[in-house]
């Protein structure tokens, strides 16, 4: 049986490679070329790349209290579809040059929720839609004091607007099932939590 990972970044060959829009974000085409599985060369292929840059997220949790905080802001990707596009999301930022993701958590947590992460854990990191964008999510646990969580946060310098809720680990877990959270970062941290959670209030006792 062949193992994965058989290829490599350098087996893939870039002919061609130009910047085709600059805004907000960047988007480049590439056109290249890398081994098949078959033992042939794919013929050269175009595509075009989403240059969204790396990103850190937190949960906040506070086990003593068992209870989570959620921000609730509009997201301009869920415009259209079934459903309100103001989503309950994890305290996040993007990754600024020279920052560790550490830092970033704990920048984000003051900006956006007004919270203090007494520790931090890593989940995971993960690509968030590999197929055509370069981010990468660092995503992390971070444990806080509920007690005077919550108020309206956000720069908004940067357009931000931001409620910031305090919900029970249930609910938090309820909302993953039941659909009303439905982003991939805080879906990912709440199902860790589930698997954590035992461990992190006997931690806090």
């Amino acid at each position: 049986m062949i193992k994965p990972f058989q290829f490599k970044a350098s087996d893939v060959t870039v002919e061609k490679r130009e910047t085709v829009f600059r805004g907000f974000f960047r988007m480049d085409k590439l056109w290249l070329t890398h081994p098949r599985f078959d033992g042939r060369n794919m013929p050269v292929f175009t595509r075009e790349l989403f240059l969204r840059g790396d990103a850190t997220c937190v949960l906040p949790y506070d086990p003593e209290r068992d209870e989570v905080v959620l921000l609730e802001q509009f997201r301009l990707g869920a415009l259209g579809r079934d459903q309100s596009p103001w989503l309950l999301e994890l305290v996040a930022g993007m990754n600024e040059s020279g920052e560790s993701s550490e830092d970033v958590a704990r920048r984000e947590g003051q900006e956006e929720a007004g919270l203090s992460f007494t520790k931090l854990e890593k989940i995971c990191d993960y690509l968030v839609s590999p197929g055509g964008s370069t981010e990468m999510i660092y995503l992390y646990y971070g444990q806080v004091s509920t007690e005077e969580a919550g108020g309206l946060y956000g720069l908004e310098h940067e357009h931000e607007d931001i409620r910031v809720h305090v919900v029970s680990a249930d609910e938090a877990i309820a909302m993953v099932g039941d659909g009303r959270i439905n982003n991939a970062a805080a879906i990912i941290a709440i199902q860790w939590l589930q698997l954590n959670r035992a461990r992190l209030r006997a931690g806090c006792q």
